[in-house]
């Protein structure tokens, strides 16, 4: 059992309205189990022997209100890789089924994830503290509950870089080593190796999910069901009014609208979440649960950064959408036996095309430079990203080129640095010269000041994203023991759409090196 101390400066304001609101078990401690009747279990994080600090977000500590004293501090190791609890906390893991891969999996649950309370900070906001690799719970089936350095590393950075790209997502406080190994088999093929271990601290409003009410309703568990999603108005959506039916189907059309956005903005920085399944998908409207992603380097929208999804793809860039929007159909039926019938559910998920469309086109009119996205614009957005297919060309780096584009003199060859494949380049320089020209006609109809279209599409168009070799490369260096490369890889990401002289390195296309090894171009769940 983790001990208690208090941290000088560190005057955390718990609430924790989820346990009080909510039913829980009964049973406390990490007894692997079904748990029924019941929406979290009480679990302490399970000691480390040798806790220590590898990086922290500057932002989200600011926004916790932690100084520089605690960040640096031995104690502040040993709360957050779960070894030390504050006064307030009150350890639990969330009780949540799923359909994986298009599949109902039961219960799922907080597997390697120990929420330590909701804290309340001095702006008011809510924020849940929630250690990954913490140790087990009850629903850790036959896992132990740990995390490795790699995909803590991952974790850490991918939440770090997507707010800075715009992206909602659920953030990181904290990156802790914590000087033990876990064994993990990376490929599944049978040659299991120790891997030091790490603790992420991520932080989010809430860290509720479409598989939390999927499982009460699948158990015909109706009333908690209820529980539950008065809960998630009351606390997470506070500002829908109403009752019955009718504040249920004006929450449900809210999820679907944030769903729409979210996936929307995925596709804009080329982001591919590698595994939605329905427990990875947050009723906020958040990224979450950074396992398997990838970043797209040469436009595929059939590429899937999942080993475990290699041979379906079910998850791959250009389905996102669908997918969201299977699982938003899969969360309404698990509300349904709250509603007398299914219209007010069906204009919930109409509401996610509308939404994501809309998304869509001003995307569309951002990345291009645009005032507005017509029905041409679209269509000229596609036949890019089919040139861009077939040409093999990087997305990040033809669409910041694209920011420089000069109408009056159409080439094709500021966009060079953007193709892997030389000879794929001069086969479709044709198509290539045809579609400049009919943008460079598209900005002299329809033009915005150059200053002006420059700056929309600087901000839609990132010059760095995490890419998966960027990420292994820390990773690399960090498993040798060298872990200053997490804080300068961070840096970067925390100013994306700027041109930062002197780090043009991290704004390279994948090198061929990295095209088909682990980590670079395909990940495991292994975590």
């Amino acid at each position: 059992m983790p001990g208690t101390s208090m941290l000088q400066g560190m005057n955390f304001d718990f609430d924790n309205r989820l346990l009080a609101e909510l039913p829980g078990d009964a049973e406390t401690g990490p007894r692997r189990r079904e748990v029924r009747h019941a929406l979290w279990s009480r679990v302490s994080p399970t000691p480390v022997a040798a806790p220590r600090t590898l990086a922290v977000s500057r932002e989200m500590t600011e926004i916790l209100g932690l100084g520089e004293v605690d960040i640096v501090s031995e104690q502040f190791a040993q709360v957050f890789a779960g070894n030390m609890l504050l006064p307030g906390m009150d350890p639990f893991a969330s009780n949540y089924g799923g359909h994986q891969f298009g599949h109902w999996a039961g219960q799922l649950g907080d597997g390697r994830a120990i929420s330590l309370g909701e804290t309340i900070n001095a702006a008011g906001q809510r924020w849940e503290l929630q250690l990954k690799g913490a140790g087990p719970t009850p629903y850790s089936r036959s896992a132990d509950g740990r995390a490795v350095l790699r995909s803590s590393i991952r974790e850490f950075l991918c939440s770090e870089a997507m707010h800075h790209l715009g992206v909602p997502t659920t953030r990181a406080l904290s990156l802790v080593a914590t000087g033990e190994d876990v064994v993990r088999d990376m490929f599944y093929d049978g040659h299991p190796k120790p891997e030091p271990g790490a603790v992420v601290c991520r932080v989010a409003p809430s860290f509720l999910r479409f598989g939390h009410f999927e499982l009460p309703s699948s158990r015909g568990e109706v009333e908690v069901l209820r529980q539950l999603l008065d809960f998630a108005i009351r606390r997470d959506f506070p500002h829908l009014q109403g009752s019955g039916e009718t504040l249920y189907a004006d929450w449900f059309t809210e999820v679907s609208t944030r769903t729409a956005r979210l996936v929307a903005e995925w596709m804009r920085v080329g982001f591919v979440h590698g595994v939605m399944n329905t427990d990875n998908l947050s009723i906020l409207g958040l990224t979450i649960d950074y396992g398997p992603y990838g970043w797209i380097d040469a436009y595929d929208p059939d590429w899937t950064p999942n080993t475990t999804d290699a041979g379906g793809r079910r998850y791959r860039f250009g389905w996102q959408p669908a997918v969201a929007r299977w699982n938003l159909v899969r969360l309404a039926q698990a509300i349904s036996p709250l509603f007398a019938g299914g219209e007010a559910l069906q204009a919930g998920i109409d509401a996610f095309g509308a939404a994501y469309s809309a998304a869509d086109r001003d995307n569309i009119a951002r990345k291009l430079g645009l005032s507005e996205c017509r029905d041409d614009d679209a269509a000229l957005i596609r036949d890019l990203h089919a040139l861009m297919q077939a040409a093999e060309v990087d997305m990040t780096l033809w669409f910041r080129a694209l920011m420089d584009f000069d109408a009056d003199a159409p080439t094709l060859t500021p966009f060079d640095h953007a193709f892997y494949d030389a000879a794929k380049r001069d086969t479709h320089a044709p198509q290539f010269h045809d579609w400049l020209q009919r943008y460079a006609a598209r900005l002299r109809d329809a033009p915005l000041p150059a200053a002006d279209r420059r700056e929309k599409m600087r901000l839609a168009n990132p010059k760095y994203v995490l890419r998966n070799y960027l990420a292994q490369q820390v990773i690399d260096r960090a498993e040798a023991g060298d872990m200053a490369g997490i804080g300068e890889l961070l840096e970067v990401m925390r100013r994306p759409c700027d041109e930062q002289p002197g780090n043009e390195r991290f704004a390279a296309k994948r090198p061929d090196w990295a095209r088909d090894r682990a980590g670079c171009s395909m990940l495991s769940c292994s975590s």
